[in-house]
């Protein structure tokens, strides 16, 4: 089954903060979609309010390409999150300190009351490149990468068709971050899922993702695609302003270093 995810008008407040003001969007079966932004923009916010987390003051969330309304799980509930699983941007927080890799991907099955762990298991290590060895290692006898491979192999046991992902590689190193990327693209390809990946790396969003809107102070200021992106066509000062800075600190050359000392006296 595949499915996507929609958003309609979707407002969060945190007393007299408003961390989400009217976000609309809509992510295609199969699709992969970003949402971007500095911090504080409210994207993460967007993620938990999609599976039940943040306060949803208004708004509606709904999954499509899945039946009639009628058969909608509720967001936050336990069908919706057998639908839709999430994967956290800290894999050591996200994982249990106390329990072995075997307990975290069996715990959900027994949650849902789904059977063959046996099999599940080994077969989704085997996909996110771990493999039996891991099984019954803790969380601290993992390497980053690879705890977020277990976290990966957590959302994905229950064989949901939607995965948010919360920027799930920038507690990674730069090497480390492109295996993941690589294999959640092939993950995506394989199975046929839907992504909603939250990033403030547009580099990240690019590669992974066909489109992607742009938030700021918790509204969406500018929906693009991941194309236009990359080719530099987007249509507001604040997005122009997030290109210059995912572009990161260039170090002057000594000759200019030296132009610029003289000039200023």
């Amino acid at each position: 089954m595949t499915a996507g995810i929609q958003a309609d008008g979707l407002r969060v407040d945190y007393g007299a903060f408003t961390a989400l003001d009217a976000v609309s969007f809509s992510v295609q079966p199969g699709e992969s979609f970003g949402i971007v932004g500095e911090s504080g923009s409210g994207k993460s916010t967007v993620l938990r309010a999609l599976c039940g987390l943040a306060p949803l003051r208004a708004g509606t969330v709904r999954l499509i390409g899945t039946g009639s309304m009628a058969d909608m799980p509720a967001p936050g509930s336990k069908a919706f999150r057998r639908q839709v699983q999430m994967v956290f941007q800290d894999p050591y927080g996200s994982l249990h300190p106390r329990q072995m890799v075997d307990r975290i991907l069996a715990e959900p099955l027994a949650i849902h009351g789904i059977g063959d762990a046996e099999a599940r298991i080994q077969q989704v290590l085997d996909e996110v490149g771990l493999g039996q060895g891991f099984r019954f290692r803790y969380p601290h006898q993992l390497s980053g990468g690879q705890r977020q491979r277990v976290a990966i192999a957590r959302a994905l046991i229950l064989e949901p068709p939607v995965l948010l992902l919360d920027e799930p590689t920038s507690a990674l190193d730069a090497s480390v971050q492109a295996e993941v990327l690589n294999l959640l693209d092939s993950l995506r390809e394989k199975r046929g899922l839907t992504y909603l990946m939250v990033s403030h790396d547009l580099a990240v969003v690019t590669h992974l993702c066909q489109r992607l809107v742009v938030m700021r102070r918790g509204q969406v200021v500018e929906a693009l695609a991941s194309s236009d992106l990359a080719a530099q066509r987007v249509q507001t000062d604040y997005t122009r302003g997030l290109m210059q800075a995912s572009a990161g600190f260039q170090r002057m050359p000594a000759s200019s270093r030296a132009t610029a000392a003289a000039e200023r006296g």
